[in-house]
């Protein structure tokens, strides 16, 4: 089958699905994305609805972030030193149950916040092995070639799931007035993700042979550093979204700013989806073939500039635009840095470097919300949006200025590595 897929045009648009087991892996991947994105618009709604304080979603996030950060070094080196695909099927199997003990605490007649919390750092530790273990098992599904068209189709079907599971879980909570059913189907679907998950057949095995010791598990963090490509894409990732997070506070503004209640507020959540997705497609059909770095800049900065629109906005029609924009804008970013980190890293570094990028993508997302909940707290909501979005484009100039290696990268593929040539950047 490798003879036949590698025969294929890179250049064709769905190059990717001509291999059996990417087209398994990403619907099973889609469900659970779904399921995840139904969940967390339920938990965000059920949290604030419980307690009316910015702070309490901040801790949404703040619980989840912890485990990825203190499992990072033990997650990336499992997912290098053990079947990739055995570990996300076992992630998908206690987030499935994670679902269930969630809808068991929203049926009782108190739900109890400090349980629900326990239930995240579940989840956070689910995600911190799922994250490197997935990432890292992409490249043996499709041949080389065919790699940034599977990583521009995965971050497509992540925001169909990003689009469906938002608007479902606010449909199902405002019909049921609850979040039970919300968390009842999230469970379900985990389950058939698990099942789809059985049926791909790659198994990357062992790749990282050394023995065990603190060197092997640090060697992505030594990595990431000396490759300042890498360290400049994932880096500015991390600053523009732990800054210029609006999602984190979407409860309120659906609440109190724009009045639009759990089905408005599952469409604010589904529309940064809708842009990223309608981008992702774009770019599947036109990839980014030149000036990857320089376009990477210029979208993070459109991620800002449209923050601080949405911040400023009170039309629930002008909010949806630019969290449209945040999210086509972004997807360029995504697509970019998860080629660069795939293509710059060797086969059997992929899931310690995973595991590096999974930290600074938690800090910004869940940081970002205990951030954001803090700062919403002190100076209010609005201003809180509007400071991280031009926050986030002051970061863009400065990146610009301190990474002239990212503003270099032309063509992704160039920047590919070999096992061969960086055995002196693993030792």
């Amino acid at each position: 089958m490798a003879a036949d897929l590698t025969a294929l045009k890179p250049s064709s648009p769905l190059a990717a699905f001509e291999s059996r087991d990417f087209r398994v892996y990403a619907a099973a991947r889609l469900l659970a994305t779904m399921a995840y994105q139904m969940q967390s618009v339920a938990v965000g709604f059920q949290i604030y609805d419980l307690t009316r304080d910015p702070l309490a979603l901040g801790y949404v996030g703040l619980a989840q972030f912890l485990p990825i950060a203190g499992l990072s070094l033990a997650s990336g080196h499992a997912a290098d030193r053990f079947d990739r695909r055995g570990i996300l099927l076992l992630c998908y199997l206690t987030s499935s149950v994670a679902a269930l003990a969630l809808f068991f605490l929203a049926r009782s007649p108190s739900p109890n916040v400090s349980a629900i919390y326990a239930v995240l750092v579940l989840l956070g530790t689910v995600r911190a092995f799922q994250g490197p273990a997935g990432a890292s098992l992409l490249p043996s599904l499709v041949p080389a070639a065919h790699f940034q068209n599977a990583a521009t189709w995965q971050s497509t079907l992540w925001q169909v799931g990003a689009i469906g599971g938002p608007s479902v879980g606010g449909l199902l909570y405002g019909a049921w007035k609850a979040p039970a059913p919300v968390y009842l189907t999230a469970s379900l679907a985990l389950g058939a993700a698990s099942a789809g998950l059985l049926a791909v057949r790659a198994r990357t095995g062992r790749m990282e042979k050394k023995p065990p010791s603190l060197a092997t598990a640090l060697a992505g963090l030594r990595y990431v550093y000396r490759r300042k490509v890498l360290l400049a894409s994932i880096s500015l990732d991390f600053v523009a979204v732990f800054l210029g997070g609006a999602v984190a506070l979407l409860p309120i503004f659906a609440t109190d700013v724009l009045r639009v209640g759990p089905q408005g507020f599952g469409l604010l959540r589904a529309a940064p989806a809708v842009g990223a997705g309608l981008m992702a497609v774009l770019l599947a059909f036109r990839p980014i073939r030149r000036h990857a770095g320089t376009k990477m800049l210029f979208c993070v900065g459109v991620f800002g500039l449209a923050t601080v629109v949405f911040g400023l906005s009170h039309s629930f029609l002008l909010s949806l635009v630019a969290l449209t924009v945040i999210g086509a804008a972004d997807m360029v970013s995504v697509v970019v840095r998860m080629t660069l980190e795939q293509l710059a890293t060797p086969p059997e570094m992929r899931g310690r470097v995973s595991a590096v990028n999974m930290v600074f993508v938690g800090a910004s997302n869940e940081l970002g919300e205990l951030e954001s909940g803090t700062l919403a707290r002190l100076i209010g909501t609005v201003p809180t949006v509007v400071v991280g979005g031009l926050g986030t484009i002051a970061v863009v100039l400065l990146w610009g200025w301190l990474f002239p290696e990212l503003r270099a990268v032309d063509r992704l593929e160039d920047t590919r590595a070999t096992s061969e040539e960086d055995a002196a950047e693993k030792a």
